[in-house]
């Protein structure tokens, strides 16, 4: 009976030392997952802190770099892919669908630039210059040259006495002279976009055509990366401080040579060409790349703005993209021509 009675204390005896065991565990594991927690807070804060000190120093290099190019690269690379995707699964694919492409980019081309003179003062009809740049697209795509050619001749037409029609019906008449200003510059918008961009349009109806307008954008690509990379890195001799400050003729030299390498690359494995092909398309397109970034940095200066449109947040609008384009296509057309009769 002693015995069983000892044997039934134990229990009692042996229960608060459980009960502090567990309590110190218990305690060591609220200890262990405070420290983890805390641990964890301190390296997510580390990690927020170090992902926004990288956020600001890419702002500040992006800012740096806005500032001694003029343009906010990142976002002109971007837009640049974006548009050669739809470029070329248009071109590659189904080659009529580059219409919708070309009507587009022409049309907000020639929207920019009416509206950019109509706010320097210079009345250019802006609904049937656009009609008139749409129009010229699948004239040329399907017809050809006369048809374009007629197209864009009635267009100019109908675009001056749009303006006249204005012009008569206004209660405050405008001078004489800045009438025929408004006529002139109505007919050089569509000389400079439709015009040009009806080559472009030409050239891709061609047999293998589609594939002369890759290669010549790529070089025209070419220009603008050479000239851009070398003009950052040793430009110092301004080439036409007045028009555009910013263009070196390192810069140009540097385009000149990227334009040749592309050239004879995309003549050999694209065109089916003898290098030298290469050679004289690199050249003649670094001039009119050259020319055609000038022509439309001198209008901006004329009209008193820095940029033709805001159509493209950040860096511009959508002519400020093609201005390299529109003269190079007319020189890679003439060269089609010239290679391929």
């Amino acid at each position: 009976m002693r015995r069983h009675d000892q044997g039934a204390e134990r229990p009692t005896t042996e229960e608060p030392a459980k009960r502090g065991l567990r309590h110190d565990l218990d305690a060591r594991a609220r200890a262990a997952r405070s420290d983890f927690d805390a641990r964890a807070r301190a390296a997510r804060s580390d990690f927020e802190a170090s992902i926004r000190q990288r956020r600001a120093d890419f702002d500040a290099r992006n800012e740096a770099l806005t500032a001694r190019t003029g343009r906010n690269l990142p976002a002109a690379i971007g837009i640049a892919l974006a548009f050669a995707v739809v470029m070329l699964a248009a071109l590659l694919i189904w080659k009529p669908a580059f219409m919708v492409v070309a009507a587009f980019l022409l049309g907000v081309g020639v929207y920019e630039l009416a509206s950019a003179m109509r706010f320097a003062g210079r009345d250019v009809p802006r609904i049937p210059s656009v009609a008139v740049a749409i129009a010229v697209v699948p004239a040329a795509f399907i017809g050809g040259q006369v048809p374009a050619l007629f197209t864009l001749l009635g267009g100019i037409v109908l675009i001056s006495a749009w303006r006249l029609v204005e012009v008569a019906f206004a209660r405050t008449k405008p001078p004489v002279g800045n009438v025929a200003r408004d006529l002139t510059n109505g007919l050089f918008v569509q000389a400079y976009i439709s015009l040009l961009g009806a080559c472009v349009v030409l050239l891709s109806r061609e047999d293998r055509g589609q594939l002369w307008v890759i290669a010549f954008i790529l070089v025209v690509v070419a220009v603008d990366t050479g000239a851009y990379a070398t003009g950052l890195n040793l430009g110092k001799h301004p080439m036409a401080p007045r028009i555009s400050p910013k263009k070196t003729w390192e810069g140009f030299a540097g385009s000149v040579a990227a334009s040749i390498v592309v050239g004879i690359i995309v003549s050999w494995l694209l065109l089916g060409l003898p290098w030298w092909t290469g050679v004289v398309m690199g050249v003649l397109i670094s001039g009119s790349a050259t020319l055609g970034d000038l022509t439309e940095s001198m209008i901006k200066r004329d009209l008193g703005i820095k940029d033709i449109s805001s159509f493209l947040p950040g860096h511009g609008g959508l002519l400020d993209r093609i201005d390299s384009i529109l003269p190079s296509a007319a020189v890679a057309y003439v060269l089609y021509l010239i290679v391929n009769h």
